[in-house]
């Protein structure tokens, strides 16, 4: 008998402590998309050549947005890396390209349209890294790429239904400002920089006048049954003119990946 009623006494307590509990909803949304980028790249480094290298581009790209519409303000994080193997126009010579692109970005947002039209604009903090292997040169055979830049960025999303479905169609553009460069001087060979410790102008101070650079990215968010995919367009332009050495790397492609978007809530 003691034992039954112990038990009683025990659910009870267990009954009233779950009925305490309660669920907060955060208010930031969180979108990570994770894309596959496939496209055509055009690259120069005269450092290495003179030739420019045409070819298939392979590319991921990984985004994270924090959106809080009550501060308006949203937090991104992209992740790219990218590898080609353009040749030249006569095709007796190719460059192995590869790239890593880490940015930073802060945005604040305006609602139009009942919500339905987000507007926003701020700066981002981007980092590169990589590197250019020309298999065809003995000396100079390689390039390194190195840089940072502060970006305005600005991005403009649309939501809407069609048959009785959620849509999102967005555009995005960063436009470098100013940040800096590694890069030989005309004439100097990496022998001369590492292993001499000969240093001439090698980190150099860039803007948008040496360096017109853009990224921009359209795409168009839709459901399958429960998952949402991304398709659209990308267009990287990285430039430079600096210490008499011309580069670039102009990628056209197409993207498709999965998105997700949701919401944390919180337990007390």
């Amino acid at each position: 008998m003691r034992y039954r009623l112990f038990l009683l006494v025990l659910l009870l307590q267990v009954s009233y402590t779950f009925a305490q509990v309660d669920t907060i909803t955060s208010p930031k949304i969180t979108t990570t998309a994770n894309m596959i980028g496939i496209g055509h790249t055009n690259v120069l480094d005269d450092y290495l050549s003179n030739e420019k290298y045409r070819g298939a581009e392979l590319r991921f790209i990984s985004m994270t947005e924090k959106y809080n519409p009550i501060k308006r303000l949203t937090f991104q994080r992209l992740f790219q890396v990218d590898a080609s193997m353009p040749t030249n126009n006569s095709e007796t010579g190719s460059n192995l390209v590869g790239m890593m692109n880490y940015s930073l970005g802060w945005y604040y947002n305006w609602n139009f349209l009942d919500g339905d039209l987000r507007v926003q604009a701020g700066g981002l903090v981007d980092m590169n890294l990589g590197g250019i292997l020309n298999t065809r040169n003995g000396n100079n055979a390689g390039q390194v790429r190195a840089y940072v830049n502060i970006a305005p960025s600005a991005a403009v999303t649309y939501a809407f239904r069609m048959w009785e479905r959620n849509f999102s169609l967005r555009y995005s553009i960063d436009v470098p400002l100013f940040g800096l460069m590694f890069s030989p001087n005309y004439g100097q060979s990496y022998y001369e920089i590492f292993t001499r410790s000969n240093y001439d102008h090698n980190v150099v101070f860039t803007t948008i006048g040496c360096a017109p650079s853009m990224r921009q990215m359209l795409t168009l968010d839709f459901p399958i049954r429960k998952t949402t995919l991304r398709i659209g367009y990308l267009g990287d332009f990285q430039q430079a003119k600096v210490n008499g050495i011309k580069s670039h790397i102009w990628t056209n492609g197409v993207v498709f990946g999965i998105v997700k978007r949701f919401q944390i809530k919180k337990i007390i």
